[in-house]
């Protein structure tokens, strides 16, 4: 399959440009009250930030913080400042502490933060020294607000200013679960073009309506959902977030036709559908999408049973503006277990020198393409472990099969050495995950005397249920044995 490496559009503005300049009152972002905001007036949205923002002497280059709870407002307020300036949205849960080292290490020049908020942002952010904006929504359409801060200057229209290109639109940090995290410098180009690969992949359309579970601090989100379904022309109904008392209500009374989540969400969307028989979804959902970590196979088959549509497994990472590879669509194969086919960018398994192995051998997976980041921000040493002939090496190991579909053994720095055997942790989740009392079940290293490491599992049960283990071998996965 064959995806398109340079889409029309080369800036986010120009991606609801697009559209606007057809079908201006075509839905764009729905809320969850059922407000609709068109083309048309999500265009009038972004370009009023952009007058706001250069009122304030905020440039294209300069960063803005985002610190929003989910909803329709995060999702046209990013759209916005991106198109305008360099954003960075953060996750409003940060502690005090958190807010303090990322605001920082952005060096960020302004905060957009909810008028009505509680969140420390706002004194972190003034003790900082930043211009606090104060994000007022208003009653115009989904997602509509004013921007209110500090004394500005005569507000001038942006005449043009927006950015393109190879311009820097969307600043994300690594997890940092290893090292101290890392800024992702994400250009309107890498955006456009990751959005352009999802929509593709999945066959959007402007007939498709996403219902959003996924944060706006988070690339998923952002991409895999809101930049997607605006490059196809289509909706997205922007929730409050994953929550069982609303969701099949809202799969119910707005019908999408589609939505993406991770794992996580999946398996408690099913557990829902479980306990309560009501929860179905209708014959208006197309697929279902899953990225962001591994989909067990076995929960990706109870959900196609469940649901009666196809689970779509994608693979992404936020230095690759999301989407990497993807299963198809039907009647193309979906293969359980993988990350499908690349979708995108083009990928490859390399050895720790640097040379490319053949089909089904196992080395670090690499790709190169329009979607990828140039480079970390003012981290010589992460870009020259990172990348390796214009390759970027991501960090997961895994080996290609003869028809191109990517599976994934485990990450470089994750794997567990028992005895000086190599064993994938997520080997051993998916094996927990057959048994039929097991919910999740993570595999990790602990220390052991003799062996270096030794290998334990946390796993949660289905409600109700009761598990003794009777014998755990974890180094030959054949003699997992349970009692139940």
């Amino acid at each position: 399959m064959k995806y398109p490496k340079h889409p029309e559009s080369s800036s986010l503005r120009a991606i609801v440009q697009k559209i606007a300049s057809r079908s201006p009152g075509a839905s764009a972002v729905i809320a969850p009250n059922g407000e609709c905001c068109g083309y048309g007036e999500l265009l009038a949205q972004i370009d009023s930030v952009g007058v706001a923002l250069r009122a304030w002497n905020i440039e294209r280059t300069d960063r803005v913080a985002l610190v929003l709870p989910n909803g329709p407002e995060v999702a046209t307020a990013f759209l916005g400042v991106a198109a305008y300036a360099e954003c960075a949205p953060l996750n409003p849960a940060y502690t005090r502490d958190e807010l303090e080292f990322y605001l920082t290490d952005l060096k960020a020049k302004a905060l957009v933060v909810a008028a009505n908020g509680s969140s420390p942002a706002r004194e972190v952010a003034e003790t900082l020294g930043l211009k606090v904006i104060n994000l007022e929504t208003s009653a115009q359409h989904a997602g509509s607000f004013i921007l209110r801060g500090a004394s500005a200057d005569e507000p001038n229209p942006p005449n043009n200013d927006w950015g393109r290109d190879d311009e820097i639109a969307l600043v994300l940090h690594t997890s940092g679960t290893t090292s101290r995290p890392k800024q992702v410098p994400l250009s309107h180009a890498n955006l456009c073009a990751s959005a352009s690969n999802v929509a593709e992949v999945i066959a959007l359309s402007n007939t498709d309506s996403c219902l959003n579970v996924m944060p706006m601090f988070h690339i998923h989100g952002l991409v895999g959902v809101l930049l997607a379904s605006l490059h196809a022309g289509g909706s997205v109904v922007c929730s409050n977030g994953y929550d069982p008392r609303t969701f099949p209500a809202l799969i119910k009374d707005f019908k999408p036709t589609w939505f993406s989540a991770v794992p996580t969400i999946h398996q408690a969307i099913l557990a829902l559908a479980k306990e309560d028989s009501t929860v179905t979804f209708g014959k208006h959902l197309r697929f279902i999408r899953s990225s962001s970590s591994a989909l067990p196979p076995s929960v990706m088959a109870e959900m196609e049973d469940a649901f009666g549509v196809p689970v779509i497994e994608s693979y992404g990472m936020t230095e690759a503006a999301h989407q990497m590879a993807s299963n198809p669509l039907p009647p193309a194969e979906r293969k359980p277990g993988t990350v499908g086919l690349p979708a995108g960018p083009k990928m490859a398994i390399m050895d720790r020198a640097g040379g490319m192995l053949p089909v089904g051998e196992t080395g670090e997976i690499v790709i190169s393409g329009s979607n990828v980041m140039a480079g970390y921000v003012n981290n010589v040493d992460a870009n020259e472990a990172a990348f390796t002939d214009g390759w970027f090496r991501t960090g997961d190991l895994g080996y290609a099969d003869r028809d191109g579909y990517f599976y994934i053994t485990g990450r470089t720095k994750e794997m567990i050495n028992r005895g000086g055997e190599n064993i994938s942790p997520r080997e051993i989740d998916e094996r927990l995950l057959e048994h039929t009392a097991v919910a999740q079940a993570v595999a990790f290293a602990v220390p052991h005397k003799s062996l270096g490491q030794d290998v334990a599992a946390a796993v949660v049960l289905h409600g109700g249920e009761k598990l003794y283990c009777r014998a755990l071998s974890f180094v030959i996965l054949k003699e997992l044995k349970f009692e139940s």
